[in-house]
């Protein structure tokens, strides 16, 4: 009898271990967020998140960033965190790193259905620059070399679809850094022209600098649109438990309609933006499959330069 309640009594010990999976092998998630906008404003926008994943998923969640894209694409590399949200062009440097290591499965949506975003150039108002016909000889910045919209996908653009190589056309073409960085950079005159972003014309980093009192109204303007870029994923580490991956994915699709004043905040959400982000969408690697192979002939044309 002894035995038996003994064998008993461990059995309901081990229970509720076993019942925990993933978690006993990650009480600490990680997620990682990259470097568009000051840290002060990007750990402000995904604290709600962070604290909705943790009461959730009943382990402590943590938020990564770093100085620059890369260190971001490093982190999930080196396993030291589980899950980021990636633009298009960093994920594909991701997928690259890890040799395919990655799984997306997440992307924003916009109230009206898209999936999608536009790089932007823009310059100051009063600059006299109009187009990009105008912006030759200037001062270029790009934000980063892992960003989507400002770098790769302006850069594609220059060169296949305007006739103009970025590298001899401006008298120079630094990188900024981050969005915000670039745009600030042209408002104070660092800069001529900036690469970066917006979802429409009320939504952007531009727009939203202005909200947030970085900027006056009227003094960015925008003179070059691409074509729409589909927007990044949330991607977690292939080498994770599946469960773990579609539990966290699970939480955060539901992270809107759970907690609706928190997700305005991560969202930048503002009463005059007609097309606000409206939650999330699933997503594969096929989405993105185009953007690994811009991002290669990018190489190619810097070997070849």
């Amino acid at each position: 009898m002894k035995l038996m309640t003994t064998a008993a009594l461990a059995a309901l010990i081990a229970a509720p271990a076993l019942a925990d999976g993933w978690r006993d092998d990650y009480q600490v998630v990680k997620f990682g967020i990259l470097s568009g906008e000051n840290e002060k404003d990007r750990l402000m926008r995904n604290e709600p998140l962070r604290a909705y994943l943790e009461k959730e998923l009943g382990v402590e969640v943590e938020i990564f960033t770093a100085g620059n894209y890369d260190g971001v694409v490093q982190a999930i590399a080196a396993d030291q965190i589980e899950v980021a949200r990636f633009g298009s062009s960093s994920y594909a440097a991701v997928y690259t790193a890890t040799d395919g290591g990655v799984v997306p499965t997440l992307t924003t949506i916009a109230q009206n259905g898209n999936t999608g975003y536009h790089s932007i150039v823009v310059t100051r108002c009063d600059s006299g620059i109009e187009s990009l016909d105008d912006a030759e000889g200037k001062v270029h910045a790009f934000a980063d070399p892992d960003s989507t919209s400002g770098y790769a996908v302006p850069y594609f653009n220059f060169v296949e679809r305007e006739g103009i190589d970025p590298t001899t056309y401006f008298a120079a073409t630094p990188f900024s850094g981050s969005h915000e960085a670039g745009v600030q950079g042209v408002a104070n005159g660092t800069f001529d022209t900036a690469s970066t972003y917006q979802d429409n014309d009320e939504d952007g980093v531009y727009q939203r600098m202005e909200r947030k009192g970085m900027l006056e109204e009227g003094v960015i303007c925008k003179i070059w649109e691409s074509p729409e870029i589909t927007s990044g994923p949330w991607t977690f580490r292939k080498n994770l438990p599946e469960e773990m991956i579609e539990e966290i994915t699970a939480a955060i699709e539901d992270f809107p309609t759970a907690d609706p004043d928190g997700y305005k905040l991560y969202s930048s959400w503002s009463a005059d933006n007609p097309n606000p982000d409206a939650g999330f969408a699933r997503v594969d690697h096929e989405r993105y499959q185009w953007i690994i192979d811009m991002r290669e002939w990018l190489k190619t044309q810097r070997r070849g330069s």
